[in-house]
Formats: structure tokens, sequence, C-alpha cells
């Protein structure tokens, strides 16, 4: 199930970083607005844009779209399907030029990701699950393009480590919960990076937490929630219920954890 669309976000997602990376090795195109919120924006996250929404809306006409880069339009509540998209997750990260940024887009069925790609534009690594069938990597998405879509797959699964927890956390983003959370657990073993990376490191077994207290969006956490769940992770929010996407409002108002295991639930 899900096998055009997967496909179809695989090719999008690469093909939007080519887009990005161009800006980002181009000094003269490398230029950052802000918005009325006062985050940023550049270039990439424009070019990023237009090259994933083009091709959904040829592909998959009768689909919503949800993206952080577009106007959002709410008759997207009466359709089953939404594409949920973030053409830059990380565009700080970008801005400070240290290869820590996604392209993430997934699919929401009835409110729940049934579909996610995380493609790390600066590296090359292809993320990409769907539910049901596993969560999968491969090494470099740009041969993978040139190369007919033949490439090496790794099946992703999450570690069984309980002890000495590898906690991933935001590069840009801390918070005193968060300080709080990893003095109450006498967690040392920490890893900052940036954008929907840190899902990414639970899904390959390389982290087990990430907890999340202040907002996101819908299109932050929704590909990387496929992605996890299908290696065997959790995603919830902070409260323990449910994360559900094409939501009227795409504030993650609640925060969110994930967890390789969990046993490894640290929050009571």
């Amino acid at each position: 199930m899900w096998t055009n669309e997967l496909e179809v976000a695989k090719e999008c997602v690469v093909l939007a970083g080519y887009e990005i990376m161009k800006i980002y090795q181009d000094e003269e195109l490398f230029n950052v607005e802000y918005k009325t919120n006062n985050t940023p924006l550049t270039a990439a996250d424009k070019a990023s844009n237009k090259a994933i929404i083009e091709i959904l809306h040829s592909e998959f006409p009768e689909y919503a779209i949800l993206s952080e880069e577009e106007q959002d339009n709410l008759e997207r509540l009466n359709n089953d399907f939404c594409f949920v998209v973030d053409p830059l997750d990380g565009t700080k990260e970008f801005i400070k030029r240290n290869g820590q940024f996604t392209v993430n887009i997934a699919l929401s069925y009835k409110h729940h990701s049934e579909m996610g790609v995380i493609f790390v534009p600066a590296t090359g690594e292809l993320y990409f699950a769907s539910k049901g069938n596993g969560s999968y990597l491969i090494e470099d998405g740009y041969k993978w393009f040139k190369n007919n879509k033949i490439a090496n797959i790794r099946r992703l699964s999450v570690s069984n480590r309980a002890a000495d927890l590898r906690c991933v956390m935001s590069s840009s983003h801390g918070c005193a919960q968060m300080d709080a959370l990893i003095n109450d657990n006498d967690i040392t073993n920490i890893i900052k990076i940036g954008s929907s990376l840190k899902g990414c490191l639970i899904a390959k077994g390389d982290a087990e937490i990430y907890y999340r207290f202040n907002p996101t969006m819908e299109w932050d956490t929704a590909a990387m929630q496929c992605i996890v769940e299908e290696a065997g992770g959790f995603l919830r929010q902070i409260d323990n219920s449910d994360m559900t996407y094409n939501r009227e409002d795409s504030c993650n108002r609640k925060g969110f954890y994930i967890i390789n295991i969990e046993e490894n639930q640290l929050l009571n």
C-alpha cells in the first residue's frame, strides 16, 4: 500500500535536495528573509517547496497538501488524504551551514501518518517508510536517483538499549523542561543535532530518546513519526496521547517524545 505515493515522494525530496544544495553552495543565491513570526525563510525553502508542490499536485491532484511554505487551505480538512510537507526542515541549521537540515514529506490518511520520507541534502541519506512495510535507508539518494532507482537499501530497526541512554536534542531550541529531564535522569550521553535527523538517529539505532517540550508543527513530525514507528519505536505527545495530522490547528502544542522502547518513557 502507498507504493506509488512513496516512490513519487522519494523522487520529490531528492529533486528538492538538488535545488537546496545549489543555493547552499552559492553565496550570491544565499539570502535570508524573515516571516511575520520572525522565523527565517531562505531561497532554498522557496525553491524546494516549488519543486515538491508542482510534482505532488500533478501526480495526485485529488490529495490535499499542507506545507510550511504554502498558504493553508482549510478545505483540506474534508479530504482523507493530505500530504504534509516541510520543504526545508532546519532552516536555522541551513543558515549555519552545518548540513543538519532535511526535506520531509508525509502522507496523512484519516489523520494518521501512513507514509514518511526524509532526505538529507548535504549527505544524500534517504530515509523512507510506509505503514506496515518497515523503515529503510538508502545511503546515497542522489546516486539512487541517477542510477535508475537502484541502490543498496538497509532496513532500519531501533536499538533495544535500556541503560546509558543516548539522548538527541535540538541544536537550536533548548528549554528548561529538557534541562530538568536530563538532570533528573542523570543523562550524560547527549547528541545535539538539527531537524528531523533526531528521529532518524533513533530509527536506525544510534540513539534512544528524544523529548520535545516546545511547540512544533505537523510538518516537523509527520514523516519522522512513520519512519520511527516502522523501525519499532514510538512517537507520542507528551501527555501520551496519539499524534494526529491534517488538523485545523497545525501546531503540535503538547510537545512530543520519541523512544526506542516503552520502558524508556521518562515522564510519569
